[in-house]
């Protein structure tokens, strides 16, 4: 149980690292560049990211394509989303934006699957907003299109987890994560073509370690679910949080406030509220095959 939910924390701690990254890759590259980039590099650890009972014959066995295309369209969407916040906006400000998204899937269950709200969700739900309201200040601080874009990502990614509650019973993991590599590689690699610049060292070195951060902290992601249960390494993706408050203060200099860490604390204590509440009424850890939200 302790290996399991450590090795939790040391993935979402390589996950920061990777948004780190490409932060520091803002204004050099094109979205689109740094997505095909850093998906390049990941892929050299695919392989070790495969669980042992899984068949590499079985990466294109799709039982659903339909949901799996929107799996997978949702996670492209998303991660370009995400990538445009992090290199146009502060982290603590992106991570409160896309720490939204269990509100968020919370909200779209009720259409999609027919979930009830009550009372204490919605309460839950209302404390992330108004967390996202002491980070950001409209009105105080100037709204920037990464702000929309990282709200987009939190909705891209609450679409992802809506999707995997139901893929997670007929899709195999490896199956899941090649469609979405493919998909990003393909519509990235188009995209990129149009403002492509050839990377520099620097850019180059960055983009690698941000794909091969992301890479091996699916394979700790991986380990963390053999030697834990999903519900118990799940929450420690809120550890990102603080990573963003490190990263940001001495890479970035950016120093959050005294109002901003009380908006951080409301939307972490709101995403875990609401990740325990629908773990007691859903049990969704248990069909849903852990994997980074941006991814």
């Amino acid at each position: 149980m302790i290996k399991g939910v450590a090795a939790g924390f040391m993935a979402y701690a390589l996950f920061s690292s990777s948004d780190a990254c490409v932060k520091a890759l803002g204004g050099g590259m094109s979205v689109f560049e740094i997505i095909f980039l850093l998906t390049l590099a990941s892929l050299c650890t695919f392989a070790f990211a495969k669980p042992a009972s899984e068949r590499w014959r079985e990466v294109l066995h799709i039982h659903r394509p339909g949901l799996v295309f929107v799996r997978a369209t949702s996670g492209v969407a998303g991660s370009i989303a995400s990538v445009y916040a992090f290199t146009t906006l502060p982290l603590a400000e992106a991570y409160s934006l896309l720490f939204l998204m269990p509100a968020f899937a919370t909200l779209l269950a009720i259409p999609a699957l027919g979930d009830h709200v009550g009372w204490r969700r919605s309460m839950a739900i209302f404390c992330g907003f108004l967390g996202v309201v002491l980070v950001v200040r409209p009105g105080f601080h100037q709204l920037h299109p990464g702000h929309l874009a990282a709200a987009f990502a939190a909705v891209a990614a609450a679409v992802t987890m809506i999707s995997l509650r139901s893929l997670g019973k007929t899709e195999k993991r490896i199956t899941l994560l090649a469609t979405l590599y493919l998909s990003m590689l393909a519509v990235d690699g188009t995209l990129m073509l149009f403002n492509f610049t050839v990377p520099d060292l620097r850019q180059a070195a960055l983009a690698v370690l941000a794909g091969l951060f992301s890479g091996f902290g699916q394979i700790l992601m991986l380990a963390a679910t053999r030697n834990a249960p999903p519900n118990r390494v799940a929450p420690s993706q809120y550890s990102q949080m603080i990573w963003a408050v490190v990263f940001g203060g001495v890479f970035f200099g950016e120093i959050p406030d005294p109002v901003a860490f009380a908006g951080m604390a409301l939307i972490v204590a709101s995403g875990l509220f609401t990740f325990l509440r629908e773990e007691h009424l859903y049990g969704w850890s248990r069909r849903i095959p852990l994997m980074r939200n941006r991814d």
